[in-house]
């Protein structure tokens, strides 16, 4: 659609994670380079607690990316939906490690299983992190099954560390009595916030030229406070109405993206945060 009379290589604005649209922000900076600091120690249990929209999965595939570089240390496991029982969420684990196993094999079989797999490869000096996404989905059950694999190393020095990326409901499901001992073993939290509208300009520049544009600012002031009022700086709501701004500017034959373009975009997203009086005012016939 607006690609080309943009003069851009690709779409900026895609809801699909992209660790190459990853922006250096000082918040998501700071909650990546914490938590690589608290994988290289011999913390259980890290977790990243965001609101939808705020990055989560992005920071999550960005720290996995990273760990990737150092295979000969690191072994790792990622789990995106874990809305699983105990059995199911050995499954999957069983199949990001590469354990052989019978699909019809019991949950404490595939625990057995995975037990011996973890003590193996920490005996060869590995150490193995499993990334659980919007964790505050789990099974109470479920997350206590995680954590017996955790208290592996009291006894055989197998080491297994947790990081759990979540929304803010996480907090509640670790208030619970079974899982007292791992919320003590949590030795890294962050919270990633909303971004200010420095951070939403930022935003928007850096993935507008990651995805091929080298002009000046599309974006005009005034689209850009609308942007961020209405998104109330959540980069998914972000992409979503600098998406369909760009589209109603490009609809008009506009080379710039001004505001009446993002009321629009605005006026078209229900979970956008909207001024009625200022959207009446704009479309009154």
């Amino acid at each position: 659609m607006y690609i080309q009379h943009f003069g851009l290589a690709q779409y900026p604005f895609s809801l699909t994670p992209n660790t190459r649209y990853f922006l250096k922000l000082p918040s998501h900076q700071q909650a990546f380079d914490l938590l690589l600091k608290a994988l290289e120690g011999e913390s259980h249990y890290s977790k990243i607690i965001g609101e939808v929209g705020t990055g989560k999965t992005m920071l999550c595939r960005k720290v996995l990316n990273s760990l990737e570089a150092y295979k000969n240390k690191y072994i790792t496991a990622y789990i995106p939906h874990p809305i699983l029982s105990e059995e199911g969420i050995m499954h999957a684990l069983a199949e990001e490690l590469s354990v052989e196993h019978d699909p019809s094999s019991s949950y404490f079989v595939l625990l057995t299983l995975i037990s011996k797999e973890i003590i193996d490869l920490s005996r060869e000096g590995k150490h193995i992190v499993l990334f659980i996404d919007e964790a505050q989905a789990m099974p109470e059950e479920t997350l206590a099954a995680v954590h017996l694999l955790t208290t592996l190393d009291r006894e055989t020095g197998a080491s297994l560390q947790v990081v759990l990326f979540a929304q803010p409901e996480l907090e509640v499901l670790l208030t619970q009595p079974t899982l007292a001992q791992l919320t003590e073993e949590m030795s890294f939290s962050f919270t990633l916030p909303a971004l200010d509208k420095d951070g939403v300009e930022a935003y928007l520049m850096h993935r507008l030229a990651k995805a091929g544009y080298s002009g000046l600012n599309i974006f005009t002031s005034g689209a850009i406070s609308q942007l961020y009022k209405g998104s109330q700086g959540i980069p998914r709501l972000v992409n979503i109405l600098a998406h369909k701004a760009m589209m109603a500017a490009f609809g008009k034959g506009d080379m710039v993206v001004n505001e009446a373009s993002v009321i629009a975009a605005i006026r078209d997203t229900e979970s956008a945060k909207q001024d009625k009086s200022l959207i009446d005012r704009l479309f009154a016939s």
